[in-house]
């Protein structure tokens, strides 16, 4: 099957990767892309993601991503990257406006700037598993929509 160019300039970025660092530069490339097809083949086939609104595999986690993604246009800033062995820290500035209604609310045309802190284990130069914390409570008031 024919791959688009997206997914193949994510998969050439990753046999490249000379240090973890670049892995987390195509991820954000994809995720800000709101590219799902790309953001899988970073991870490895059973990768995990935990985070905030919901945890789980790929198939878990696609739907949230494509959520923030359509109803935010939530976008990443790379701030700062620890690599250790198979271990990598980011430091991001997330941001987003309320554009499109997001689990029963919304839009209210408000933006938000919070930061964000995602843990990665990598294996075979992919993502294996994925935390992410980061200041949901303020993202929630920033853009007029309650937590509940």
């Amino acid at each position: 099957m024919p791959q688009d160019d997206s997914i193949k300039s994510a998969e050439d970025e990753l046999k490249a990767a000379d240090d973890g660092s670049k892995i987390i530069h195509a991820y954000v490339d994809a995720f800000n892309r709101g590219d799902i097809d790309a953001l899988r083949q970073i991870f490895t086939e059973d990768g995990q993601v935990y985070g905030v609104l919901g945890w789980g595999g790929l198939d878990e986690v696609a739907p949230i991503w494509r959520q923030l993604h359509e109803a935010f246009a939530m976008q990443l800033q790379i701030e700062d990257i620890i690599v250790q062995d198979d271990r990598i820290v980011a430091r991001f500035t997330e941001r987003g406006t309320s554009q499109a209604p997001f689990r029963g609310q919304g839009p209210t045309g408000k933006s938000s700037e919070v930061v964000a802190i995602e843990w990665f284990i990598i294996r075979d130069q992919r993502i294996y598993q994925r935390w992410g914390v980061r200041d949901s409570a303020s993202h929630f008031r920033q853009m007029g929509l309650s937590l509940g």
